[in-house]
Formats: C-alpha cells, sequence, structure tokens
C-alpha cells in the first residue's frame, strides 16, 4: 500500500509540473525613461520604447498626437488603444538595446519569446511650454491598459500608468 501511495504522489507531482509556458506576473516600466529613434522627438514622432533589460514596451502612437499647441496653453490629447494607438510588451531572449529598434537593418537576435498587445486602453498627453529650455513637454500617461496573452489570460498586474515625458521644440518664428 505504501508503495502505491508513494507512486500516486509521485505521478501527480508529474501532472502538476509546468508545462513550460511563460508566466507574466507583472509589466512595470514606471522607472525606465522613454526613447524614440528620432534625435530630437518632434511632434511627427509615433514610436516611443521603453526598455528593461530583456523586456520592451512599445508605444506606436496615432499620427499627429504629439501637437506642440500653443504657447501658454496646455493642451491635453487622447488616443484609445487599440483603435488610433498601439501598446506592445514584448519579453527577447536575452538583453537589447536602442539598436534593436532604431537599426536601419534590425538584429537577428535576440529573438522575440514573447509578444503581448494591448487590447483596450488609453494614451493622454498633456503638453506644456516650458519656456526656459525652448521646448514643449508631453507628458503620457496610460489609462484603463489591457493586456491578454495568446491564452486569454488577462494581466492585471500593470505598472504602466506613467508611459513618461518627452520634449520636442519650439518652432522658431519667422
Amino acid at each position: 500500500m505504501r508503495k502505491f501511495l508513494l507512486c500516486l504522489i509521485g505521478m501527480g507531482n508529474l501532472w502538476s509540473c509546468s508545462d513550460g509556458d511563460l508566466q507574466i506576473e507583472t509589466i512595470d516600466f514606471d522607472s525606465v525613461t522613454p526613447q524614440s529613434c528620432d534625435t530630437p522627438v518632434t511632434t511627427s514622432t509615433t514610436i516611443l520604447f521603453k526598455i528593461d533589460d530583456d523586456e520592451s514596451l512599445i508605444l506606436d502612437l496615432q499620427s499627429g498626437v504629439l501637437d506642440n499647441g500653443v504657447v501658454g496653453d496646455t493642451i491635453t490629447t487622447e488616443s484609445s488603444i487599440p483603435s488610433q494607438s498601439s501598446l506592445t510588451y514584448r519579453i527577447f531572449s536575452e538583453g537589447i538595446s536602442t539598436s534593436y529598434f532604431c537599426d536601419d537593418i534590425p538584429p537577428a537576435t535576440p529573438s522575440v519569446v514573447e509578444e503581448i498587445q494591448a487590447q483596450d486602453g488609453l494614451v493622454i498627453i498633456e503638453t506644456l511650454a516650458d519656456m526656459d529650455t525652448v521646448n514643449f513637454v508631453h507628458t503620457i500617461s496610460l489609462s484603463g491598459i489591457s493586456f491578454v496573452n495568446d491564452a486569454g489570460e488577462r494581466i492585471t498586474n500593470l505598472t504602466v500608468g506613467e508611459f513618461g515625458e518627452v520634449s520636442t521644440a519650439v518652432p522658431a518664428e519667422n
């Protein structure tokens, strides 16, 4: 009887083991600064990304959503996900750098291990002129972001509320 119980427990352990699927418990990029391949960032910039070793968060903005507005005014623009802008979370086989996104020919390695598109949410951009630096500062926030993986599991532990700030130059007066 004892051998039977040990065998049953051993078999139970085999069936309860992970099948190797990735388990994403949290997406946290609040402490990471947004980057762009455009230097400096302009109002026509649409791709911003954050890199945290072997993970990235890619924000593909709707065209024209970075609006400089009028000096002295604060403007707020919004863009819905996924119909106007998109937000993608990627896990890579190893750490990546800015060149992964900015090289003319993307490198063959590292490879993308998992990619998850946000299914819902809102990009909110508050723009204010900073006359000390002669720039417009765009503070980008994310609201109601919902990621759903290929297995249909919703990732709920998100720390992606503040995407960050980018600056664009105040146009020169003619």
